[in-house]
C-alpha cells in the first residue's frame, strides 16, 4: 500500500516470518468462514473457502521448511 510505512527491518527472514504467520492465520480464520457458509447452506462458498484454506496450508508448510533451512544455514 502506498500509505503503509516501510519496514525498518531489511531482512528477508523477517518478511518470510510475516508471510508464514499470515498464511497460518488465514488457515485458522477460514475455518470460521467455512462453518458460517455451511450453516447458511452455501456449499459452493464453503468449498471455495476450503480451496483457499488448503493453498494457505501449503504455503505455511513451505514457509516453515524454508525458514528452518535458512536459520540452520545461518547458525551453521
Amino acid at each position: 500500500m502506498a500509505n503503509e510505512p516501510q519496514s525498518p527491518v531489511k531482512d528477508p527472514n523477517y518478511d518470510l516470518i510475516w508471510a508464514l504467520e499470515a498464511s497460518l492465520h488465514n488457515v485458522w480464520k477460514l475455518e470460521t468462514y467455512i462453518q458460517d457458509a455451511e450453516k447458511a447452506g452455501d456449499n459452493e462458498l464453503a468449498e471455495w473457502f476450503r480451496k483457499i484454506q488448503e493453498n494457505n496450508r501449503k504455503a505455511g508448510e513451505q514457509g516453515k521448511k524454508m525458514l528452518a533451512q535458512r536459520l540452520q544455514q545461518e547458525t551453521g
